[in-house]
């Protein structure tokens, strides 16, 4: 028994709802490509998010994101796993949604601190007081994120492939994306 994709599942939500761990057992599941879009980002420019955030700034990052989301929406189907300020851009919401079918990995800010505050690979929580600065990114994040096509709720209970079967379940009833062979 496999899966047919018809349209690329695009993976979004915040640092640490685990976009990256979940999207790479999905398209093991379903047996299709993962592609990570910050790391096709750091490929094309031959530096990390954290440097292109650093020499370019933002706006120029959010650029290059945009351009990247719709070249991967463009070639084969894949789960497609974006930065956490992909989906806040109505462009790429607008591209996805043609494209795509967006999924929100929504994990409440507790689990989502427990997951990123000993990591300094964030370039958006380089502050004096990064809890602050991810309450106040969730709060204005969450909203945007609701408009996602499928809403899958990430628990700290949940195992990756729990969460990942939770994803295919979803999946499964929009026939426009997914078929059962």
């Amino acid at each position: 028994m496999g899966w047919d994709l018809k349209k690329t599942v695009v993976l979004v939500g915040m640092m640490g709802a685990g976009k990256t761990a979940v999207g790479k057992a999905l398209a093991a599941k379903i047996g299709v490509p993962f592609i990570d879009s910050d790391a096709e980002i750091e490929t094309a420019a031959n530096m990390t998010i954290a440097e292109i955030f650093a020499r370019d700034g933002e706006a120029f990052f959010r650029a290059k994101e945009s351009q990247v989301i719709e070249r991967l929406l463009t070639n084969e189907r894949c789960i497609l796993s974006t930065g956490g300020g992909a989906f806040l851009a109505s462009n790429n919401r607008d591209l996805i949604s043609q494209r795509g079918v967006s999924v929100w990995l929504d994990a409440g800010l507790n689990l989502l601190w427990q997951r990123v505050r000993h990591k300094n690979t964030r370039p958006l929580l380089r502050t004096p007081d990064p809890f602050a600065t991810l309450s106040e990114l969730y709060e204005k994040r969450t909203p945007i994120y609701a408009q996602a096509d499928l809403r899958i709720e990430v628990n700290p209970e949940y195992s990756i492939d729990e969460t990942c079967d939770r994803v295919i379940a979803a999946l499964e009833t929009r026939p426009d994306v997914v078929e059962k062979h």
